[in-house]
């Protein structure tokens, strides 16, 4: 590894529905953006050693291959995946992480696998029952996100683990996003405190009495991009449900305002005239860019790819873990539930 590069990062190339196609141009992309980092790709060697010969990287000291015999399948059990996978190259992005080889990990391959092997592998953080996938999102002000957790790792969540994902929450986006006393909010259908089930209102009550953690009461679905909350709290199936939702309404009102634009010459004219605009704005509400859920609550770093994300969308879930890193996300959320737990 070259001795100037003090960033290192796991990728599994082989994960995702097109692998080492996506994963691998997004790896040169980010190493010729960081100079200072390090990524071990982790997959068939010959196959990656063939992809960074194309592009005459193969002695690069900023890339070093870990071979690896085995793939995750998109569609393979967890529990398989765990038990009889342990040379894949997932499974061994991961095991980079614990055995110190690497700061943090990134797949596109499975989510469940995924979950399964790091909740083994690198096992909780003191305080942490379960770990949960949060990622940001854009809203209405071009200038801030809203992170968004559970969206998928756990369909169900007690209060304890609700609780729980605020606190991680609120650091994420602090340490991140650099949001100061971030505003934190639960997903609820309605904002009256009497809605919701028991295990909701029980969270406000402990979140309202917790003083490091600045909770504002409930939102409902319309306001998840409203810019009210800058932590949204829900759990996995409520979440993924909500993450799916918004990503295709986005693409429908950009199908939609393409097939507008092209029904008539006055429109076609008037498209090309504000192109410029109409770029930004559709580029602000692309979900690439904001690829990459962190699987947060671990004793490490993993950061989970779409699977069907572009080289740009992989390239994006690279630089969160770069950023998670950095701000040492991990030692952050387990000193801020230390905190919050002694109280």
């Amino acid at each position: 590894m070259n001795s100037d590069c003090n960033l290192t990062i796991s990728l599994d190339i082989m994960g995702g529905d097109k692998g080492p196609l996506i994963t691998i141009p997004a790896a040169i992309l980010a190493i010729q953006k960081l100079p200072n980092l390090h990524l071990i790709l982790c997959g068939d060697e010959s196959l990656i050693s063939q992809e960074l010969a194309k592009n005459n990287l193969n002695d690069s000291p900023q890339l070093s291959i870990c071979h690896t015999a085995e793939t995750v399948e998109m569609d393979e059990l967890p529990a398989s995946a765990l038990r009889n996978k342990k040379d894949s190259s997932m499974r061994k992005s991961i095991d980079l992480v614990r055995n110190d080889k690497a700061q943090a990990c990134v797949s596109a391959g499975n989510t469940g696998a995924l979950f399964s092997m790091a909740h083994y592998v690198l096992k909780m953080l003191p305080g942490v029952e379960r770990p949960a996938l949060i990622s940001a999102l854009p809203t209405h002000d071009d200038n801030r996100h809203v992170f968004m957790l559970d969206l998928g790792a756990n369909v169900f969540c007690d209060s304890n683990v609700l609780y729980q994902f605020a606190i991680m929450g609120s650091v994420l986006a602090e340490e991140v996003d650099g949001i100061e006393s971030p505003r934190v909010a639960l997903l609820n259908m309605g904002t009256e405190n009497i809605k919701g089930s028991d295990h909701i209102k029980f969270t406000a009550a402990q979140l309202e009495a917790n003083p490091y953690i600045n909770y504002i009461g409930f939102v409902e679905g319309n306001d998840i991009l409203s810019n009210k909350a800058d932590v949204i709290v829900c759990d996995g199936f409520v979440g993924n449900v909500a993450l799916k939702t918004c990503e295709g309404v986005a693409l429908m009102v950009y199908s939609k305002f393409k097939s507008v634009l092209s029904q008539h010459m006055f429109t076609r004219l008037l498209g090309k005239f504000f192109a410029s605009t109409i770029k930004k704005l559709f580029k602000s509400l692309n979900p690439d860019q904001y690829n990459g859920a962190s699987l947060i609550g671990l004793r490490g770093i993993v950061v989970k790819s779409h699977g069907n994300a572009s080289s740009l969308a992989f390239l994006a879930a690279i630089m969160e873990a770069v950023k998670e890193v950095e701000r040492q996300v991990p030692d952050k959320i387990r000193k801020k539930l230390e905190q919050s737990l002694a109280d």
